[in-house]
């Protein structure tokens, strides 16, 4: 699972989600990208899951490249406990996703076993998403 290895604190607070991704809405290292529409927390499990079916698609041929990293804190307290008595622990990891967000790039494949494979990664993710490619 994606995680950070040290962070300067242990919770954070949990943000609002607005606006449009300017920094990484472009194709930068790969040929085609995997662009997202909608917002939302991408957790470590889901990126894993999606670069999974990435890799197992293009038969591990040509380089993927994971333009996320969860480096947010997410708490959560037990269920069935009463209100009070703090913010809970640290459960999981998250990413927050704006859209125009490139999320993986793939290079050195074919551009229907791109599609393929994008199309595998996107039914993972908890939103909307497009293939794009470096001329636009």
């Amino acid at each position: 699972m994606l995680q950070p290895k040290k962070q300067k604190y242990r919770k954070s607070f949990r943000g609002r989600r607005k606006g449009r991704s300017h920094r990484g809405a472009t194709v930068a290292f790969g040929e085609y990208g995997l662009k997202a529409l909608g917002r939302g927390w991408l957790t470590g499990a889901q990126i894993e899951a999606a670069r999974r079916a990435i890799t197992r698609s293009i038969k591990r041929g040509g380089k993927v490249w994971i333009r996320v990293f969860p480096d947010k804190p997410v708490t959560a307290r037990p269920s069935g406990q009463r209100m009070g008595g703090g913010k809970g622990e640290v459960e999981k990891f998250v990413f927050t996703v704006t859209p125009g967000r490139v999320l993986f790039e793939i290079a050195g494949v074919a551009e229907e076993l791109v599609k393929e494979a994008f199309g595998k990664a996107a039914t993972k993710l908890p939103f909307k998403t497009k293939i794009v490619s470096r001329e636009g």
